[in-house]
């Protein structure tokens, strides 16, 4: 309910700017998008074509870019910073979040990341150097710098008074952790724990010792499995050496889990999880093209195999009329198959400890299923063409298929994983591929075999 409303006030908010462009009222929408939060503008530049959009940003409050600029997908985001000039775009990136700073000049050219890093302060230099040079998709490269760090020795009641000296803490902020002078992480301390201890007791008497921590080359997939596990809120990150390096916030799990579902969702179509919807039409047609152009393979394939029998096609017509069939049947239940594998792997529960008795009970699933299906389509077209044999010919033709089906979806996803083939994209359609052709070949094989 909140996120339908949420959407009709961006809808209203869109119509109301587009009738002020519209109209020459640029004061008035400079004045609009002053009052609106930064992942509302973010929203709303995504949700215009390229012109209205390069209005918008021209009427953007500088001040406000960066922080527009963090919550922007990826293909909406570089085309902004296509049209910035180094100066403008380093000065946008101060007092960027690591997390977010390195997700934005990893998708920039080398050229482009190069002038904005000459034109950045020393520090965000070397914040932004650092998170880059773990690698994208690991702790190092989504964590943030900015912990609360605290030395054992120290009592509650100092670390109070600092705290509220400081006036504030980052946000996210649930445990402060404790290290030694070498910044090795020896415990950690929640806020509750903190704020009900004794004035007057050390950190090392109060601190829980031999934290749970992730370490800085983990991946973003198994750092969201860890927060979902331990029901985390903010995790510590440690080098190899067991060195605070920073932490991971929910907030950013949470992006994880976002992506990973768009990526599934928009690879079955071949699509970019960031592409722009008001991409530039050749943009987005070189993009499809190429997953148009491997369908495209796969149909003649699939074709290529009824070639075969084009002999008895011609003589019974009634085969070109149950041709689509089975390979429908098995495409069907080889996707179910297939996706509940792609789901199980996502979420670690399929390994190789269990992948060998999973692809066990797909297999005996796509029998039962061939056998019942089989015997149902058996009975139909027994009956609807009053031919006793066609009717056994695709039965058999449709428990081959079924069989093959639930092995190829099992199967597929396991094999992609292991040459490092996201099954997510290629999957379906390999799949598909090998149910047409099976079922094709099954069917019009039996029958030329039992008819001609």
């Amino acid at each position: 309910m909140a996120e339908a409303l949420e959407r009709q006030h961006v809808a209203e908010q869109l119509e109301s700017i587009n009738q002020a462009l519209g109209s020459g009222m640029y004061v008035h929408v400079r004045k609009m998008l002053q009052h609106m939060a930064p992942a509302d503008v973010a929203l709303l530049l995504e949700a215009s074509p390229i012109k209205s959009r390069a209005v918008l940003w021209q009427l953007l409050d500088p001040d406000f870019h960066g922080d527009v600029l963090e919550e922007l997908s990826e293909d909406v985001r570089n085309g902004i910073i296509r049209t910035m000039v180094p100066d403008k775009l380093a000065e946008a990136l101060e007092d960027m979040d690591t997390d977010d700073l390195a997700e934005l000049l990893n998708g920039l050219p080398d050229k482009v990341v190069q002038d904005v890093l000459r034109r950045m302060d020393t520090q965000d230099r070397v914040r932004a150097e650092q998170a880059l040079s773990y690698g994208e998709g690991t702790a190092g490269f989504i964590m943030n710098t900015d912990t609360i760090t605290l030395r054992p020795e120290v009592t509650i009641d100092v670390i109070l008074r600092y705290l509220r000296l400081k006036r504030e803490i980052p946000e996210g902020t649930d445990t402060l952790y404790v290290t030694n002078r070498h910044d090795k992480l020896i415990g950690t301390i929640s806020l509750p724990r903190l704020l009900t201890s004794a004035p007057d007791s050390t950190v090392d008497e109060v601190m829980d010792e031999e934290p749970l921590t992730i370490p800085v080359d983990m991946v973003e997939g198994e750092i969201a499995k860890l927060f979902e596990r331990h029901n985390w809120i903010s995790a510590p990150v440690v080098n190899e050496s067991g060195i605070l390096v920073g932490r991971i916030t929910i907030d950013d799990v949470v992006d994880i889990i976002r992506e990973d579902a768009e990526h599934s969702m928009m690879s079955m179509a071949g699509l970019d999880d960031e592409e722009d919807t008001f991409a530039p039409v050749v943009k987005s047609t070189k993009r499809r093209s190429v997953w148009l152009g491997v369908n495209l393979i796969t149909a003649i394939m699939a074709a290529a195999v009824s070639n075969m029998f084009e002999e008895i096609l011609s003589q019974l017509a009634v085969l070109a009329i149950l041709n689509t069939i089975v390979p429908s049947m098995g495409g069907v239940a080889g996707n179910q198959t297939l996706t509940l594998v792609i789901r199980g792997m996502a979420l670690g529960h399929v390994g190789s400890a269990n992948s060998r008795w999973l692809v066990g009970k797909e297999l005996a699933i796509g029998l039962l299923n061939g056998l019942m299906w089989a015997l149902l389509i058996a009975s139909v077209v027994a009956i609807w063409k009053q031919d006793l044999t066609l009717g056994i010919i695709i039965a058999f033709a449709m428990l081959i298929n079924m069989v093959v089906a639930g092995l190829a979806g099992a199967v597929l996803p396991l094999a992609m994983k292991k040459v490092n083939i996201d099954p997510a994209l290629a999957g379906s359609v390999i799949l598909t591929t090998v149910t047409d052709i099976v079922g094709i070949f099954a069917f019009l094989g039996t029958a030329t075999i039992f008819l001609v």
